[in-house]
């Protein structure tokens, strides 16, 4: 793909650089064309002045008469307009003959029997000629906005196949891991019978339950799930309560909200789900030391922000702007996927953001989440 763009984008500079090169040849071979032309005009002009009764005006006359094109404005050597064609704002032929003057475009027209009297032919470009030398620069944006165009449709392209690749895997896990929950289900409740007392059992039945959360997470990935009203607070503290059992005792996990419930539109499963991949890779950063990990509940006018603080090993610099890509990951074992699957739950089922707020090498990361209240 990184290639693909690169040749797109030698292809435009080089289509660009052709397109420069043979109108700046062809307004030169114009310009040369109409210097003629006006020469020729000139001097037909000079014999019409100069014409007695004998004089056979004919070819002179359709010199002068041929010139449909090119502006032209003849002065005296007082700057008194003497005579103009193919200038349209006439008010101001004598202002328009004083800018042609001062840019170069003249010939002079002299005359034998008044040696101190002259005529200047002043000129400009045509229409044409005109419209020929911005035609490069209008041939270099429709050739950008191509190329610009080609790109997305190429990122849009690779971005659905790999959406439809997601659905599909994550599909056939839930499907797949259908059959053992049932069955662990099944186990669960044999073992409640025989063991009504042992005190882990009730664990075990969570563990049970929340595989077959999980299997249901994975089954609903490419459907729009409906966002209802939830307490955040709750949300929260379902991951603490999870988290807490599953981690070292050496990894504190504690909440900091405000005295009351904050209510947010959201699927309240797959925003835990977030949190927790959140706390496993802060976890995951402390390398099996002690540490702990803040969840931050904030309320800032109309947005409600979730912030992730650990005091973990911290994110290099370089990696900050590739935590989300898939693939991306710094673990010997792992896939790579989890944050940028919470990525796309925040910001395309839950309208949201979530970004590295700040990060540390030896010091910690923060992470980031923001809804609308």
């Amino acid at each position: 793909m990184r290639q693909v763009k690169i040749w797109l984008v030698v292809a435009a500079v080089l289509m660009s650089i052709v397109a420069l090169l043979v109108s700046h040849a062809l307004v030169s071979d114009l310009q040369q064309e109409e210097h003629r032309k006006m020469q020729l005009w000139a001097k037909a002009m000079n014999v019409l002045n100069q014409a007695d009764e004998t004089t056979d005006l004919t070819l002179v006359t359709s010199v002068i008469e041929g010139n449909n094109t090119i502006p032209v404005i003849v002065i005296d050597n007082e700057g008194n307009v003497a005579d103009y064609r193919n200038i349209t704002d006439t008010a101001h032929v004598t202002e328009l003959a004083a800018r042609m003057r001062a840019e170069g475009d003249t010939i002079k027209i002299e005359f034998e029997d008044d040696p101190s009297y002259y005529q200047l032919v002043c000129y400009d470009e045509s229409t044409m000629l005109k419209r020929l030398t911005q035609y490069p620069y209008w041939a270099m944006a429709i050739v950008l906005v191509f190329v610009a165009v080609a790109i997305f449709a190429l990122l849009t392209s690779k971005r659905a196949e790999q959406n439809k690749v997601w659905v599909g895997l994550s599909k056939e896990t839930a499907h797949q891991l259908g059959t053992p929950i049932s069955s662990l289900m099944a186990w669960v409740e044999i073992l409640k019978e025989n063991y009504p007392d042992d005190s882990l059992i009730p664990e075990l039945d969570k563990d049970v339950k929340r595989l077959e959360r999980i299997a249901e997470r994975f089954s609903k990935i490419g459907s729009l799930p409906e966002p209802v009203p939830s307490s955040m607070n709750e949300v929260l503290d379902h991951v603490i309560d999870y988290m807490d059992k599953r981690t070292s005792q050496k990894v504190v996990i504690k909440g900091h909200y405000p005295g009351h419930d904050v209510i947010v539109r959201m699927n309240a499963s797959l925003f835990e789900w977030v949190i927790e991949n959140l706390c496993k890779n802060a976890v995951d950063a402390m390398e099996g030391g002690s540490g702990k990990i803040d969840l931050w509940l904030l309320e800032e006018d109309n947005i409600v922000a979730v912030e992730v603080v650990d005091n973990g090993k911290g994110i290099r610099k370089k990696d900050v702007k590739n935590v989300f890509r898939p693939g991306f990951t710094t673990k010997k074992r792992g896939w790579g996927l989890g944050l940028s699957l919470a990525k796309r739950i925040v910001e395309e089922y839950h309208r949201g953001r979530i970004y590295v707020k700040d990060s540390e090498l030896g010091r910690g990361t923060t992470f980031r989440i923001e809804l609308k209240a």
